[in-house]
């Protein structure tokens, strides 16, 4: 059976909605090279076709939504010096997330369960992005070498005060009120309403405001599921201050020092401690500088400079290194380049800033 279903259910006015379903439950549904190339095209008939009014995007099983990209494969092509693999899957990517940006059309996000970085991505490339009592969003890069990509540059820069560098140097997860809260996501949805959500677009009269129409059904439902939401707890919120006074520093190292230096049996403070104390030091650096490089660029320019440090970091061995030890051989000991922080040689951080390319690859973005 193929890793991505596409499913068209037609409206009460003759109208389609288009449905994308990711199809790897025993993988979580982690993103691969052959489900980009699939989603793709089929976005693009969709787009041209003045029958779909809008797409659902989500996925098989209850567990996740997305619970990242394709590591394993890009793990095996660093291992084998192969530069073109994750050229071609970062470029192709990022190529697809740009296009869930900017489509015409609106697209629901069904992101209950797991939603991990190349989830991040897809979701946050929606315009109706909905969360459950069971979401769990984060963007852990820090423990495998890595950085919040798929627009991570851009989604991170634009939380309120400070959140978006915490998370990103911590990874700390997100749930359903908290991505509210954010801006992560649009209407928190009770998690066995996907069929009656769906069931009730295809009801709808869609004239010449799908955007309308989707909001108007989503706000409906939201509001019957407001019990279950109205008494979850808000940890990031809750730390609003913690994460501004720990952000509030001209250097990662002052950052480190200040999380280090909090005095907390808070299990959501101690997660974030262990974090960047285990984390990579490359990872943080390269995280802070990453942020304030793309503070003020495009979308366009962000996921240009996003593929170029991505790109890069296949290159060296820390990525590699912080796969190895979290997911292939899972003993939890990566021998990461710089042993702390402060050691991080600015040279070699500069470097994973620059194109290996004449021609960049998302030029024509």
């Amino acid at each position: 059976m193929s890793c991505v279903l596409f499913t068209e259910h037609a409206t009460r006015d003759g109208q389609i909605i288009g449905e994308i379903r990711l199809n790897a439950e025993k993988s979580l549904n982690a993103l691969t090279l052959e489900m980009i190339d699939l989603i793709q095209p089929k976005l693009d008939a969709w787009r041209d076709d003045s029958n779909v009014v809008a797409v659902l995007l989500d996925s098989a099983g209850d567990k996740a939504f997305c619970a990242g990209g394709d590591i394993v494969n890009l793990y095996k092509s660093m291992v084998a010096n192969d530069t073109d693999f994750p050229e071609q899957f970062f470029t192709r990517e990022y190529r697809l997330d740009y296009a869930l940006h900017t489509y015409p059309k609106p697209i629901i996000c069904w992101g209950s369960g797991i939603v991990m970085g190349g989830g991040m991505g897809l979701m946050n490339g929606c315009s109706h992005r909905v969360v459950t009592e069971t979401s769990h969003l984060a963007m852990p890069e820090v423990t495998i070498g890595l950085y919040p990509d798929v627009g991570g540059s851009w989604f991170l820069n634009r939380m309120p005060g400070g959140t978006g560098l915490f998370l990103g140097l911590t990874g700390n997860p997100i749930n359903a009120a908290d991505a509210l809260y954010l801006g992560l996501a649009d209407r928190a949805l009770k998690s066995d309403m996907r069929e009656g959500m769906l069931q009730r677009l295809q009801s709808e009269h869609w004239g010449d405001d799908a955007g309308g129409v989707v909001s108007r059904v989503l706000r409906e439902l939201e509001d019957e599921s407001r019990a279950t939401f109205d008494e979850m707890a808000a940890p990031i919120r809750a730390h609003e201050a913690l994460i501004r006074e720990v952000t509030d520093h001209d250097s990662v190292e002052e950052m480190v020092e200040a999380l280090q230096a909090v005095e907390s049996e808070d299990k959501w403070v101690k997660r974030a401690q262990k974090a960047i104390t285990h984390g990579s030091p490359l990872s943080l650096k390269m995280i802070h500088e990453q942020l304030r490089r793309c503070r003020h660029m495009s979308l366009r320019e962000v996921f240009q400079n996003e593929l170029v440090l991505s790109v890069q970091c296949c290159r060296h061995r820390e990525f590699q290194e912080g796969v190895r030890a979290l997911l292939i051989d899972k003993d939890g000991k990566p021998q990461w380049t710089f042993p702390a922080v402060d050691e991080v040689e600015t040279e070699f951080l500069n470097g994973l800033f620059e194109s290996p390319w004449e021609a960049h690859p998302l030029a024509d973005l």
